[in-house]
């Protein structure tokens, strides 16, 4: 382990001794498990975060196509035929 030292304000050392007492765990350990809990948190998105990117989601679909069916099939059986040859760029 390495020992470390942090500046902490009132409120945060004082919730910090309030749920050792209540779990009657060192300040230490309280400290360690509520980093890694923040750690498996971070980088996922919030709910607010989500519902925004779905609500973006949403509005794109609702949007008319801008080119016909037709011309989107095309373009994806190209594709396919292009990945099962190795790629656009291969003979």
């Amino acid at each position: 382990m390495v020992k470390m030292t942090f500046t902490l304000d009132d409120e945060t050392v004082a919730a910090l001794r309030q749920a050792s007492e209540r779990l009657n765990k060192p300040q230490s350990v309280i400290v360690r498990e509520a980093i890694r809990e923040y750690g498996a948190r971070a980088g996922r998105l919030n709910e607010e975060e989500r519902r925004r990117m779905l609500r973006s989601i949403d509005a794109v679909l609702r949007q008319p196509s801008t080119r016909p069916v037709a011309a989107v099939d095309r373009e994806l059986r190209d594709l396919r035929d292009a990945r099962r040859r190795g790629g656009r760029r291969s003979t």
